[in-house]
């Protein structure tokens, strides 16, 4: 059984850091894009950052971008999200990822209908 479980989500400051971190189990997905997508409360889940199968390719969101940082450790069948700089508008519903359309390709998808296995999520909320 495939399962993807998000950690490291929580209350914080406005400029504070978070690093999220998604494990996941069941099969490995060391040749296949992963996410990371956000929902706020109200709002549609939206794109937050990719990353191709070996890290080479990475993309993100304009909103996050030079702030969030998204990488992974294929040996540990895990996705990170390093998130800096966070604002009061970063409040939301962090969830990851994973890709089966790409195997071992550089494209990293944007679309969540792109997404075949999906993470339950993790809160994140920024103070102001």
């Amino acid at each position: 059984q495939v399962q993807l479980v998000e950690s490291g989500g929580g209350l914080v400051q406005a400029g504070a850091s978070l690093r999220l971190s998604c494990a996941a189990s069941g099969r490995t997905f060391s040749s296949f894009a992963m996410g990371w997508f956000r929902q706020a409360p109200g709002k549609e889940r939206e794109f937050v950052a990719s990353i191709n199968w070996n890290g080479a390719s990475t993309d993100y969101a304009d909103s996050v971008k030079g702030r969030f940082t998204i990488s992974r450790d294929n040996a540990k069948n895990t996705v990170y999200l390093q998130m800096s700089t966070l604002k009061p508008e970063d409040t939301a519903v962090y969830y990851c990822a994973v890709s089966l359309k790409y195997d071992g390709a550089y494209y990293t998808p944007r679309s969540l209908s792109e997404y075949t296995y999906w993470g339950q999520g993790t809160q994140v909320t920024v103070s102001s």
